[in-house]
């Protein structure tokens, strides 16, 4: 990669993307508020790794909501990889106190497609008493489904954070935090924790609020169930600035790290990088990328919605993307991807994004531009 000498943008890049630097260039001169990281592997090597704004640097992390579920992903993907663990297992097999409620046949790929029905738990959750995982898991575990599960599927955008660290607390022993920084990001020196170190505080910047909604839009209204769960409406800047938050570091929604972090994270497990072979066998990668739903979702009212495990699939909503491609985005704006196909993983994170949330337009862009670029 070769430094950059641009107006507004900060980094490296190859020389390959510099259509796409100066678009960035631009954005950030027309929009005084934009500031944002973007970070790329192509093939486990770097060929991007930009800043800009007044709020991101170089050194900055910040909580990028639910791009942080992709650690969930990566982490279930190992124990599959290790044979701990096969998606058709039943939950209950792993966590026999799951069973309950009319829950006992409910698989490991049901759960982690968003098709429990357990976006919500009875009595509910609030998103901090979500950071206590002993009292969210054994909640979960009592709650009966909203609907039966299998029959659909609705964003557990909270929930699944719990879910799938209990599940991986019963399978390997360890809290799904202590197995993800002692497997994964230690060893291959990703810049994204789940639980921001005493000494890594002071790179942390806040997010900003959201872009004001146009006039006359109001919040989401309940689903067609008739009831608020997680997802019906975005989360709040506040959330995330949290120190309880982001201190803790839940799986769903508060990590704390760098786009070029994350963006490693998928490099690692899917390509290789830096020379490193990668972590995850292209079999292991198959199946947690590989789509299980499609369609309705019944937590978001949005009929364009697919998901692999715990990941996102590329839509014509969000088509950040190919057939293989899998990532997911973040409330604020934030995205991050991998395209086993192409080699590229991808990885925005954003300081203040627009407001219902989701992943920022420009960065679904970006994340397929480079897809067909070095599919080339």
């Amino acid at each position: 990669m070769s430094p950059l000498e641009t107006a507004h943008l900060h980094g490296r890049a190859d020389d390959r993307v510099a259509d796409a630097v100066a678009r960035l260039d631009a954005a950030l001169a027309g929009d005084p508020e934009l500031s944002f990281q973007a970070a790329a592997f192509h093939r486990g090597e770097p060929v991007l790794d930009v800043w800009g704004g007044r709020h991101l640097g170089e050194d900055s992390v910040l909580v990028p909501f639910s791009v942080t579920k992709n650690t969930i992903g990566i982490t279930i993907g190992l124990l599959v990889e290790r044979g701990l663990l096969d998606l058709d297992d039943l939950v209950a097999d792993h966590w026999p106190e799951f069973a309950a409620a009319g829950k006992q046949r409910v698989t490991v790929r049901q759960l982690l497609s968003h098709q429990a029905g357990l976006a919500q738990t009875d009595p509910p959750l609030d998103r901090f008493d979500a950071l206590d995982q002993p009292v969210a898991a054994a909640r979960l575990a009592a709650t009966r489904p909203l609907w039966h599960p299998g029959s659909a599927f609705g964003y557990h955008g909270v929930t699944i954070g719990n879910l799938g660290a209990e599940l991986i607390h019963r399978v390997t022993g360890r809290t799904m935090h202590a197995f993800y920084e002692e497997e994964i990001r230690a060893p291959h020196g990703i810049d994204f924790y789940l639980g921001l170190p005493a000494d890594q505080e002071h790179r942390r910047v806040d997010l900003q609020p959201m872009t004001p909604p146009a006039a006359g839009v109001g919040d989401r209204q309940p689903t067609a169930l008739g009831v608020r769960v997680f997802g019906s409406a975005p989360p709040t800047p506040g959330f995330a600035n949290d120190p309880r938050s982001w201190r803790y570091g839940h799986p769903a929604t508060s990590g704390t790290g760098s786009a070029r972090g994350i963006a490693r994270l998928l490099a690692a497990a899917v390509t290789g990088v830096e020379g490193a072979a990668p972590f995850l066998s292209a079999d292991t990668v198959a199946q947690i990328g590989q789509q299980q739903v499609h369609g309705y979702d019944e937590v978001l009212g949005q009929h364009d919605r697919a998901h692999a495990i715990v990941f996102q699939k590329p839509t014509p909503a969000m088509p950040f993307g190919g057939v293989n491609a899998f990532g997911h985005d973040g409330a604020a704006g934030g995205l991050a991807c991998v395209d086993p196909e192409t080699g590229v993983a991808f990885a925005w994170t954003i300081a203040r994004g627009a407001w219902p949330g989701g992943g920022d337009p420009r960065a679904v862009a970006l994340a397929a531009e480079l897809g067909r670029l070095f599919a080339a």
